[in-house]
């Protein structure tokens, strides 16, 4: 039986996972635009701008981690599940709640490694567009908080990865 506590937790972790998604998109759509301008502008006018394939750059990096994070909440991460398929069920419950925590874990070393790297590589700025290298360097730890939120939350609620988390988004 689920409590409001949880109730409201679970809305605010699909919220969370929906601005995620949005993101994604919004970052998918800028890299191809930006991608397209480059070819246009190298091929037709001959004139290609750097600012364009650091854009790019940048949307791939957030859509690579941001999609990692989306997979964590969604069930949608690779994983092989041959031998865990083969257990009984009260042990295969047991593995999926060892392989979230895992996953938690992972996320929270991602998280705090990253902000170790944010912080070695702080004050540098990014070679065409000039804008600070911390943008790109942070990703990995906002990353790292998803993907520890994400695998806690499928943890708590008890949903196993293969099973997806679409009911708790707006």
């Amino acid at each position: 039986m689920a409590t409001p506590v949880l109730n409201v937790a679970g809305r605010l972790v699909g919220y969370l996972a929906s601005l995620l998604r949005a993101s994604l998109v919004v970052a998918m759509a800028v890299m191809l635009l930006c991608i397209a301008f480059q070819v246009l502008m190298r091929y037709v006018f001959s004139k290609p701008p750097a600012w364009s394939e650091e854009m790019a750059v940048l949307m791939f990096a957030w859509a690579t981690l941001g999609g990692l994070a989306l997979g964590v909440h969604e069930g949608f991460h690779v994983r092989l599940d041959m031998l865990l398929n083969a257990l009984p069920d009260r042990l295969k419950a047991s593995m999926e709640a060892l392989i979230e925590a895992a996953t938690a874990v992972l996320g929270g070393y991602l998280a705090w490694s990253g902000w170790r790297f944010v912080d070695v590589t702080s004050g540098s700025v990014s070679a065409a567009i000039g804008y600070p290298i911390e943008f790109l360097h942070s990703l990995a730890p906002i990353t790292g908080v998803l993907i520890c939120l994400f695998a806690t939350w499928r943890l708590i609620s008890g949903r196993p990865a293969t099973e997806p988390d679409t009911d708790l988004a707006p």
